[in-house]
């Protein structure tokens, strides 16, 4: 299992565009991933999910990866949070 915690620093935090980014990239990917924030859990695979987190500018969030690509798909998803969740 891969785990990673990130802090987000664009302005807007986690709204629709970027939601749509990490959904996008998690859904290349066949491990089960989660996004845990305020210690509410969701699947990082739904939209619905990610943005019922509220996930604001400054906001702590945890990635939890597990499965047979795990460490390709924490990669993937590391890369998006760090350019900035396409903002």
């Amino acid at each position: 299992m891969q785990e990673k915690t990130f802090t987000i620093t664009n302005e807007t935090g986690i709204h629709a565009r970027p939601a749509t980014q990490l959904v996008n990239k998690a859904g290349q990917f066949s491990s089960d991933i989660s996004l845990e924030y305020n210690g509410k859990s969701v699947n990082l695979k739904s939209i619905m999910g990610v943005m019922s987190l509220g996930v604001g500018k400054g906001s702590e969030v945890t990635v939890k990866i597990e499965g047979n690509d795990e460490e390709e798909a924490m990669e993937a998803v590391d890369q998006v949070i760090k350019e900035g969740l396409g903002e």
